[in-house]
């Protein structure tokens, strides 16, 4: 195997900084690292609407979330392009809340959460394809559902989770669209 010219092939051999430093002059210690740079967040990451849920590689759910997309249950009139980005988001955020990537189980609690495996019950159907209608090209509308979504009900086991369900998506129905009442007329 070919090693590059300035790599020493002796292990012992010293770096190449200290060959260049005069004799008795040493490499000062590395100094205390700040964030202080504009990029740099520093431990505490921003909060409030439309900042997403920082995590790693939380955009791996989108991935996750086309691999599932062919086992769910859609409306009529609901398209898989604004269905994706919904569930791929509501994931990350899972995911992003154990500080770890996604993983397929977060994309099926996700799925499971708008009723997309099939236990969503007609009338949540007609009101999630209103929640959701668009949202696939419009960013304030999904982080808008993602947002409702709160925490405490995803950091849940699935047990806890599955008896949870009805509880949050009766309070979105009302939130998201108080001006519809109990349910949506078609």
């Amino acid at each position: 195997m070919p090693t590059d010219p300035y790599v020493p092939a002796d292990p012992s051999a010293r770096p190449r900084q200290q060959q260049n430093l005069p004799p008795g002059i040493a490499l000062p210690p590395a100094k205390h690292w700040v964030a202080d740079r504009p990029g740099d967040l520093g431990p505490r990451q921003p909060r409030g609407q439309l900042y997403g849920s920082p995590g790693p590689n939380v955009g791996y759910a989108y991935t996750l979330a086309e691999r599932a997309a062919g086992e769910w249950a859609l409306a009529t009139h609901e398209e898989r392009h604004d269905v994706i980005p919904v569930i791929a988001e509501i994931a990350g955020k899972r995911a992003a809340l154990f500080g770890r990537a996604p993983v397929m189980p977060d994309v099926s609690i996700a799925a499971g959460l708008l009723g997309y495996d099939g236990t969503a019950e007609p009338d949540f159907a007609q009101v999630r394809r209103l929640i959701v209608h668009d949202a696939g090209h419009d960013y304030t509308r999904r982080r808008a559902i993602v947002d409702t979504v709160p925490e405490q009900l995803l950091r849940m086991t699935a047990e806890e989770f599955n008896a949870s369900i009805n509880e949050w998506r009766h309070l979105t129905r009302t939130r998201l669209f108080p001006e519809l009442g109990r349910t949506p007329t078609m």
